[in-house]
């Protein structure tokens, strides 16, 4: 089974156990601001894990795309991804631990086809402290399932990770409590950083074993499931969502929810028995094609091809969800995602038509199983083309222009006080903080492109003082465009007059309007209303023509001199 099979049998198995197929929910979630990016497959249900009725029932499936904007520099290991795809099964106060666990594992070993004698799980030791017990249920229903395949499965409590570094795993041993951020699961990580109203419960993971993989000792003394050395790879987490913290501590959620997550790229690895994800069938192909255009090979260049590969998947799917390349919010982590895979590419000697080649990959390996990908395929391209079009010759200039910056600095140019300062030996110089805020500025590049670029050209120890001198002139600009900030408003509507309304009711007709004439795939990205005018914000990879404009007002105008009555339903989703 490759990559795009598991995800279509992991939607069918649970179909056929009365589970109802949703759709995935945009990267870019409107209604939620306290995140940039949809980074887990809950976030989007979170108001019926709080006890809110689904319209789809208490059954629920899906495939979730996620974006973890903070992963970005970790990513170039062998698991770690940008963007990523969870398998999500839930039930709303139906089904609980002994149906869930039992699915799962028949899903991984009997459909997927997962050899059981790889598999490790872990479970809940409690906290005492916030009065949640230890999860006695789970494990029991875990030994019961390896005792079914000839498997006698023991149980060890490891505590905190620190404290399972030290002790390890013994033979026989298949279960282990965590206490801590692995084994309880809520948005914020740790169980005491819960904000008040935030649900949260205990989980259970499953590990899946490489064991050729030899455990690195500088990650610890011993090897454990949660060790990360390599050997073992998570795949799944059942989360029993049954708490919420209030004011008065943690209490139980109306009904005991379950909240299933696997990683499909993860399964997928485990299903080749390979640790390495991008060998799967959703990112190899990309892989293939970086080598096919730069005539290196993965093994000699796997941090570069790693990088590029993760990094289009995700501004591909956010082009998909109406972001675009800018200098704010999404917008500038795409425009990150953006430049560092150009950055990559022109590493790998790529200079010509690289998104152009690249993109429409992607977008194939996803088209029979995400319409909206098929249907904005062109668009896509189009969007982030224009990007890299812009970028390479910013990078260009900004590279002659870091080299020759770099090169003044290390021929002699005087520290700040007109000494010389040895260590260890060795004349010592800094990045200056104007070099790094210069190339920020004016030449558009990401801070770690600068100090990657710094690192590539010379030692290492020159990199320590930049951030304070960098901050400083961050300041200085800030307060400079004061002035030019004191009109920009908050989005909403800013009144509850009549005229508010009849604006409010303008936008509406103008989104329509505009994806009448520029397309489906304009998105709406927020609005704001006075009593003295509009402005709605919307995503669209050119300037609109004069033309355009004409036709959009034309359109408002006519429905508005309908004067068609205005009346309001609510439906199910």
């Amino acid at each position: 089974m490759n990559a795009q099979q598991i995800r279509n049998a992991y939607i069918k198995y649970f179909q056929d156990r009365g589970h109802s197929e949703i759709p995935r929910a945009p990267l870019v979630l409107k209604d939620d601001p306290t995140t940039l990016f949809t980074g887990s497959g809950m976030q989007p249900l979170l108001p019926y894990l709080l006890g809110e009725a689904h319209p789809k029932g208490n059954r629920l499936v899906d495939s979730q795309t996620c974006l973890r904007a903070q992963d970005i520099e970790e990513i170039g290991d062998n698991r770690h991804t940008t963007f990523f795809e969870m398998l999500g099964n839930w039930s709303l106060g139906d089904y609980f631990k002994k149906d869930q666990l039992p699915w799962i594992w028949e899903f991984l070993t009997d459909v997927v086809g997962l050899d059981p004698k790889k598999l490790y799980v872990t479970c809940y030791i409690g906290n005492e402290a916030c009065g949640i017990p230890k999860d006695l249920e789970s494990p029991e229903i875990w030994k019961e399932l390896f005792k079914d395949r000839g498997i006698d499965a023991a149980a060890a409590d490891l505590g905190s990770e620190q404290e399972a570094f030290k002790r390890g795993m013994k033979p026989g041993e298949r279960i282990f409590f965590y206490g801590g951020k692995p084994n309880w699961w809520c948005r914020g990580g740790k169980i005491e950083d819960m904000p008040i109203g935030e649900p949260g419960g205990p989980s259970s993971e499953v590990f899946y074993e490489f064991d050729f993989v030899e455990h690195d000792s500088s990650y610890g003394e011993f090897c454990h499931p949660n060790c990360d050395c390599g050997r073992y790879m998570e795949i799944g987490n059942s989360v029993f969502m049954e708490y919420v913290r209030t004011e008065n501590g943690f209490e139980k959620l109306p009904a005991q929810n379950v909240d299933f997550g696997g990683g499909l790229e993860r399964i997928a690895a485990a299903k080749l028995n390979k640790p390495d994800v991008f060998k799967i069938s959703l990112l190899w192909p990309i892989i293939e094609k970086l080598q096919t255009l730069s005539g290196k090979n993965y093994e000699a260049h796997t941090n570069a091809m790693r990088v590029i590969a993760d990094h289009l998947r995700a501004a591909t799917f956010l082009a998909v969800d109406g972001c675009v390349p800018s200098n704010k919010e999404q917008g500038y982590v795409m425009r990150r995602l953006l430049r560092r895979a150009i950055r990559f590419a022109f590493e790998l000697g790529i200079e010509q038509n690289f998104l152009q080649e690249i993109v429409p990959v992607i977008a194939d390996l996803y088209a029979d199983d995400f319409p909206e990908v098929a249907g904005q395929r062109e668009q896509i391209i189009a969007v982030l083309v224009k990007e890299e079009k812009a970028f390479r010759q910013t990078l260009r200039n900004g590279i002659r222009e870091l080299d020759k910056r770099i090169e003044q600095m290390l021929v002699g140019t005087p520290l700040k006080n007109g000494q010389e300062e040895f260590v260890d030996g060795e004349l010592k110089k800094d990045v200056h903080g104007d070099i790094v805020f210069l190339m920020y500025d004016t030449y558009g590049f990401p801070l770690e492109l600068t100090l990657e670029e710094v690192f590539k050209r010379s030692d290492a120890r020159m990199y320590t003082n930049w951030r304070s001198e960098f901050d400083g002139k961050m300041e200085e600009q800030k307060l400079r465009s004061q002035t030019a900030t004191k009109g920009v408003f908050k989005g909403g509507l800013g009144g509850q007059t009549l005229q508010h309304k009849k604006y409010h009711t303008a936008t509406h007709l103008m989104y329509q309007a505009l994806r009448d004439v520029l397309g489906s795939h304009v998105v709406q990205h927020g609005s704001n209303i006075t009593e003295e005018r509009l402005r709605f914000d919307f995503s669209h990879p050119e300037k609109m023509t004069d033309e355009q404009k004409k036709q959009v007002e034309d359109i408002v105008n006519e429905q508005i001199a309908k004067d068609l009555q205005v009346s309001f339903a609510e439906y199910p989703t």
